[in-house]
């Protein structure tokens, strides 16, 4: 676990002169109020986190390479400026699923803003306890604990913020632009990149906590996708024909987390809800939905207030959907 501290400073020192020469340890020392000894220390965490650092002897450190690891201390320089997103930072090689990590850590008092991420995931899991592959090296599996002052009744209007930061995080990382599929599904070219799901502990009037848990498939292979999906899936990869850094997307993503996390409490949903409109795939085309209970077909009409589906039939009757998959027509 890592906090702001000397480490994720050496580390912005080393980026910044890694332009300009070298750090010496006399400069890293003064800089950050720690003895060189324990400059030396920091040099040699991060060596073993895999950044590449030189040492020239009676001269400096140079930063020479870094690894596309999810590492604590980069992330934690990277979110130097983020309001309430990644105060602490868990980042795990080999985990079940990150939202249970995020989950138990609220439960203990975890601070708001804390983010759990996962090199891979054992027990992956998507909305109705589908399994979400979860490969080693290749992806981002993020969960967040956010304490929002909201009713338990509101909470699903996090899982729309969180598609649209999602949204604008891949298109700021690789220039595409992908579509979001009710409820929380992102898709390029009609193929699966993305997807979301929150979990809630609330009593009856208020929110205790909430998890949002952000899965996106960055660098797969189309080999490394099992032949069982239940709908086609694609990655960044995939679609831009480039490899993406899971550190720089990561950090991209949590900003664009905090930037809507902290305009949806001051302003409300409605930002949100007009952003997620506007790249939705289904706005005004006519849909089947899979309601659990039956299946209805109507025009997607946007969403009602609350994040609830809006259906409007045949017959001009607007139908509330609060849970289903949706196909278009």
């Amino acid at each position: 676990m890592a906090r702001r501290g000397n480490t994720a400073e050496l580390l912005r020192l080393l980026r910044e002169t890694q332009k300009g020469g070298l750090l010496s340890g006399e400069q890293a020392s003064r800089l950050l109020g720690v003895s060189r000894t324990a400059v030396w220390k920091q040099i040699t965490s991060l060596r073993s986190a895999g950044y590449l650092i030189e040492a020239i002897p009676s001269q400096g450190y140079r930063l020479a390479g870094e690894p596309d690891l999810l590492n604590e201390a980069a992330l934690m320089q990277a979110l130097a400026d983020t309001v309430v997103v990644g105060r602490t930072i868990i980042c795990r090689t080999e985990t079940i699923s990150t939202n249970a990590d995020a989950f138990r850590s609220a439960e203990d008092g975890a601070t708001e803003g804390t983010v759990v991420l996962a090199d891979r995931q054992t027990g992956g899991k998507g909305r109705l306890g589908r399994r979400w592959e979860s490969p080693e090296g290749v992806n981002l599996y993020c969960s967040v604990v956010m304490k929002p002052r909201l009713a338990p009744s509101e909470a699903p209007q996090l899982t729309f913020l969180s598609a649209v930061a999602t949204a604008r995080a891949i298109t700021a990382v690789t220039g595409l632009q992908p579509a979001i599929k009710w409820p929380n599904d992102l898709l390029l070219n009609g193929r699966k990149v993305a997807g979301l799901l929150n979990e809630m502990s609330a009593e009856t009037d208020r929110i205790s906590f909430v998890i949002l848990g952000i899965g996106v498939n960055l660098n797969m292979q189309a080999d490394q996708f099992p032949g069982d999906l239940r709908s086609p899936a694609t990655s960044l990869l995939l679609e831009s024909g480039k490899a993406v850094s899971r550190l720089h997307f990561a950090s991209i993503l949590l900003q664009e987390l905090d930037r809507e996390y902290v305009r949806f409490m001051r302003e409300g949903f409605d930002p949100v809800r007009y952003e997620w409109s506007r790249l939705c795939n289904a706005a005004g085309r006519t849909v089947r939905v899979d309601t659990g209970a039956g299946l209805l077909q109507g025009v997607f009409d946007g969403l009602d207030r609350d994040g609830a589906l809006l259906v409007r039939l045949s017959d001009g009757t607007l139908e509330r959907v609060l849970s289903g998959d949706v196909i278009l027509v």
